[in-house]
């Protein structure tokens, strides 16, 4: 579980919102000791308060993760900070009003919520330009990558434009062809062949040696790098390694069985397995009950907006390979793919009706599905279902796609959430990196991030 909390929430983003969070703490309850003094039982009192404030911050803190003010890439841009911290502040009054009204004990008071709330937006934006400053300043481990291929050329893409995130600085790309020397694939480019690793380590500082052994496989000196590893404490990588850890997903390009066979992970444990069917099945069971009247006015609604049924069945490959017929609310007019067979889904797709366009934005359309998830059909969590007419198309082109088949499709998933919808075969073998990765990882705690980050993607980003 560790190596998905970082890839996703990095040591420098645990770090800012760790220390914003007692920044936002110690804001209340200053602000609670200049509005009502110093208490006479300071011990009791401050306790109190803390507790209070620590509400405060977390309510706050998640309205900030929803505004998108834990995503690195945005704190240099001070005037999205500014209008996302006012954003958040008041999402977060209206939520702990609701909350002081049927907590009333947790409540601080209008005097002291005004005065916290300047100090906080003092301290907050205060931290987040100090942060900025000794992310820039602080010492970034500095990689060389061995290779030039597809693989390699995307992990550099990652690392550039997270690098003040995840701290790593590209010292550029070696390769075994002396014709790549010189080449600009991504800033600074080739740098040297295979020959020339020793010497660009020692000459250029590097801490972190990062191979691609389908590009590098015959070339290396093994003496000369364990050397390096021994003498110099170098540190050396297997490119997908690397790339699992920095990216969230298992990149195919290369990609040998031998590594899945023996890196750690795609472990499915019973007692695992018995967990998430359980889970499945109570929220299954919630949220057809708390859904239904949802459900029924969606159905009239598709009832009264077009002509044909409101739900349609699909037939769809699910865990082993096995079929099953899936429900939807129905988002496409009827008879959309009578001409043509079946196709993909486009954005903005003109077989989709207005209401529909509305049902897949917010993810209405899907609600039926909680039936397939009450059957076993189905996981709250997992692969995207697909249609057996594109399965066999994908399995031909794209590398291990079958073995996003090894546990049961999600109503949402990883790279649901991580990537955008789906309509290619790049975009399949994208989304299937990122189910790999699922695969390799999953765990409950996974599975709560990834729903609770679905609802950010449906209130912030109107759907995947």
């Amino acid at each position: 579980m560790y190596r998905v909390i970082t890839g996703s929430f990095s040591l420098r983003r645990v770090a800012l919102v760790l220390v914003e969070h007692a920044l936002i703490v110690l804001a209340v309850v200053v602000a609670a000791v200049i509005r009502l003094g110093f208490p006479e039982n300071a011990t009791e009192a401050y306790t109190d308060w803390v507790m209070r404030s620590v509400v405060v911050a977390a309510v706050l803190q998640v309205c900030l993760h929803y505004s998108d003010l834990y995503d690195m890439r945005t704190l240099s841009d001070r005037r999205d900070l500014l209008i996302g911290l006012l954003r958040s502040l008041g999402a977060a009054s209206v939520i702990l009003a609701i909350l002081y009204y049927w907590i009333p004990h947790l409540g601080l008071g209008r005097g002291v919520f005004a005065l916290a709330t300047l100090l906080i937006i003092g301290l907050v934006a205060g931290w987040r330009i100090a942060f900025e400053w000794l992310s820039l300043r602080g010492h970034s481990e500095r990689l060389l990558i061995v290779g030039t291929g597809v693989a390699a050329v995307n992990l550099a893409r990652e690392l550039f434009e997270r690098r003040s995130e995840l701290g790593v600085e590209l010292v550029g790309f070696v390769d075994s062809d002396p014709a790549m020397v010189g080449r600009p694939l991504i800033y600074p480019g080739v740098i040297g062949t295979v020959k020339d690793i020793p010497s660009i380590v020692r000459g250029r500082d590097v801490d972190r040696v990062v191979v691609s052994l389908a590009d590098a496989r015959g070339n290396l000196n093994m003496d000369e790098l364990l050397a390096m590893k021994m003498n110099d404490g170098v540190r050396f990588d297997h490119l997908a390694s690397v790339y699992e850890q920095y990216t969230g997903k298992i990149a195919v390009e290369n990609l040998r069985p031998s590594w899945m066979i023996f890196s750690d992970g795609f472990n499915k444990s019973d007692s695992l397995e018995a967990i998430k069917r359980l889970s499945d099945v109570v929220f299954a069971l919630v949220g057809l009950v708390l859904a239904s009247p949802l459900m029924f006015f969606t159905w009239l609604a598709l009832r009264f907006a077009s002509p044909g049924p409101a739900t349609y069945n699909q037939t769809r490959v699910g865990k082993d390979g096995v079929t099953f017929t899936i429900h939807k609310f129905r988002s496409m007019r009827v008879g959309a793919e009578a001409a043509t067979g079946a196709v993909w889904a486009q954005a903005n797709d003109p077989r989709v009706t207005k209401l529909g366009r509305f049902l897949r934005r917010t993810r209405l359309d899907e609600l039926p599905q909680l039936w397939n998830v009450l059957r076993g059909d189905m996981s709250f969590v997992g692969p995207r279902p697909e249609r057996p007419e594109f399965i066999a198309e994908l399995s031909r082109q794209i590398p291990f796609y079958g073995q996003r088949h090894a546990v049961r499709p999600g109503l949402t998933g990883w790279a649901q959430v991580r990537h955008r919808y789906g309509s290619s075969v790049d975009d399949s073998q994208e989304k299937l990196q990122y189910d790999l990765f699922y695969i390799k990882h999953m765990s409950f705690a996974f599975d709560l991030y990834i729903v609770l980050d679905t609802v950010k993607t449906v209130l912030v980003r109107g759907g995947s």
